[in-house]
């Protein structure tokens, strides 16, 4: 299978629920929107440390990470919203200094509901291009 890349948006969250809040305006939540290589051997979503940096997103722990050459010491931010299309998704990153493009790993595929077509070689939703995401209040009976 040959590389599969696709284009999706990086927010910071903190700063989208301090634009809900009012403490920020909306036009101030950082942003990027990058090319990525969509990586069915990667866990999570993989950052470098300059995507950090420009998201404004903080190291919450470290771990131990295998890579294709070896293991090597990852940070692990705070959440960042993933945006395919309309599908977001929050989810945490392993900053990686040396990556060059940024991986989408398996972890925020599932919670898009996306999967690679080995055919056109492009991401595609798992159970059709429907996305569907429901409200639930924790107040409901």
């Amino acid at each position: 299978m040959g590389h599969v890349h696709a284009e999706i948006t990086l927010k910071n969250v903190h700063d989208k629920e301090a634009a809900l809040d009012g403490r920020i305006k909306e036009e101030d939540i950082r942003s990027l929107t990058v090319d990525v290589m969509v990586d069915t051997g990667a866990t999570r979503l993989c950052i470098n440390e300059e995507i950090r940096q420009k998201l404004g997103l903080k190291i919450i722990r470290a771990r131990i990470a295998n890579v294709a050459n070896g293991t090597i010491m990852s940070q692990i931010t705070e959440p960042v919203e993933v945006s395919w299309k309309d599908r977001p998704v929050h989810c945490n990153a392993a900053v990686i200094p040396s990556l060059k493009r940024p991986l989408l790993g398996v972890i925020p595929l599932e919670e898009m509901d996306l999967t690679v077509n080995p055919v056109t070689q492009e991401l595609v939703g798992a159970h059709g291009d429907e996305w569907v995401e429901l409200s639930i209040s924790p107040f409901e009976d």
